[in-house]
């Protein structure tokens, strides 16, 4: 079949929730991707940050194997022999006592809500169906219906109420607006440490430390959405590290397992996740044999092969060299490790037609509203492909 075959096809069976580019993938090794073509792409997205690890790590790819063949899923009717494991190194791995292993981050960020309601009221003593969560304005948690509901999207709302009520919704990046929006039913504030599906929007610096201080002063839980900013992405194993901060809840998903398995967690410490009982909270999937064993493995190739430090060094790189060439449509260039936006002008046209030139000269990424291109590769990269992405990128942003 051809590329255009297989794009029609999908688009025949599919409903359109998507607009891709369009390149049909078949093959991926560590920062590279092929086409059913045979051509090779430099992969600049990483499955929206959750190959952080590359792709089809061998270690991975040996976990895998060797645990498909040997036990899937079993529900958390019983014990399996791989959580207990996975849950072990992740609280070693980030300092938490306890954590609850589900699916996908929006699975996660459900989760961390109710968390966050059963602690505010059974320890702050909120009257009950009172509790409210508060959240920033160009947020992106998620899909579902309570999580759009607190969206500033209006595509993501549009057609899809009513929502659920309990959200209040802040300016991002402002310390203020949160502590004067703060009441006696507010049980938690829910923020991501960079925006990246609003453009990668790096908050002013020390907000972060703000916002824990805020928290502590009102009995407010701190709740860190680091899906696609944790791992290692930043330059750091959490974004939020980068100001010394550490959430009261912390929410992971994406690099979690690799890109081999859809994984998660949400983790917190005693006092707040011990407040969870039996019947509680669940999942048929979250926490089986397979992604947690693929987990534990991901978790430790981000520790004992580098990947925090190298995203930290080649992504300060990345930066400021994009930061330099001389483009009559670049705004701004900025960002954290290897997680970087190049915002365009207005009048540069969008940034869709820039991606697509980038697909054809073997450089994926995509554009995240309308204006911003997203450059974020595996962190396996090197600075040699770097240096060969740039010569290819400076070509682009200087087209007619």
């Amino acid at each position: 079949m051809l590329p255009k075959d297989y794009i029609t096809l999908e688009q025949q069976y599919s409903a359109h929730t998507y607009h891709p580019l369009e390149v049909v993938l078949e093959k991926g090794e560590g920062v590279w991707l092929y086409d059913v073509a045979g051509h090779k792409y430099l992969d600049c997205l990483s499955a929206y940050s959750a190959i952080n690890q590359g792709h089809c790590h061998p270690r991975l790819v040996k976990v895998l194997v060797e645990q498909a063949q040997q036990l899937t899923l079993t529900s958390r009717a019983f014990y399996n022999s791989k959580l207990p494991l996975f849950y072990q190194s992740l609280c070693e791995t980030t300092g938490y006592d306890m954590a609850i292993a589900m699916n996908s981050g929006a699975e996660a960020v459900e989760t961390a809500l109710k968390t966050a309601r059963k602690w505010g009221y059974q320890t702050k003593k909120v009257e009950p169906n009172k509790a409210e969560i508060i959240v920033c304005q160009g947020n992106f948690h998620g899909r579902t219906i309570a999580i759009i509901g607190f969206s500033s999207e209006p595509q993501y709302q549009a057609d899809f109420g009513p929502f659920a009520p309990g959200f209040v919704t802040v300016p991002y990046g402002d310390a203020k607006a949160l502590e004067t929006a703060i009441t006696p039913n507010t049980v938690g504030f829910l923020v991501e440490p960079i925006q990246g599906e609003c453009g990668v929007v790096v908050p002013p610096p020390g907000y972060l430390k703000k916002v824990q201080q805020i928290c502590q002063k009102h009995q407010v839980l701190f709740m860190a959405d680091e899906i696609q900013t944790g791992l290692g992405r930043t330059g750091q194993l959490f974004a939020c590290d980068d100001e010394g901060v550490r959430p009261d809840i912390m929410i992971l998903g994406k690099a979690l397992a690799g890109g081999f398995y859809p994984v998660s967690a949400v983790l917190a410490d005693k006092a707040i996740m011990g407040l969870f009982r039996p019947g509680d909270h669940g999942s048929t999937f979250g926490g089986n044999p397979l992604g947690a064993a693929i987990a534990t493995e991901a978790l430790a190739i981000i520790r004992e092969e580098g990947l925090i430090e190298n995203a930290h060094q080649l992504g300060t790189y990345f930066q400021e060299r994009l930061a330099e060439i001389p483009s009559p449509y670049v705004k701004e260039v900025r960002g954290r490790g290897l997680l970087i936006g190049v915002e365009l002008k207005p009048e540069a046209g969008g940034a869709r037609r820039f991606c697509e030139a980038l697909r054809g000269r073997g450089i994926l990424c995509k554009e995240t509203h309308q204006h911003v291109i997203r450059f974020a590769p595996p962190l396996v990269v090197t600075k040699e492909v770097i240096d060969w992405a740039l010569e290819r990128i400076t070509d682009v942003l200087n087209m007619k």
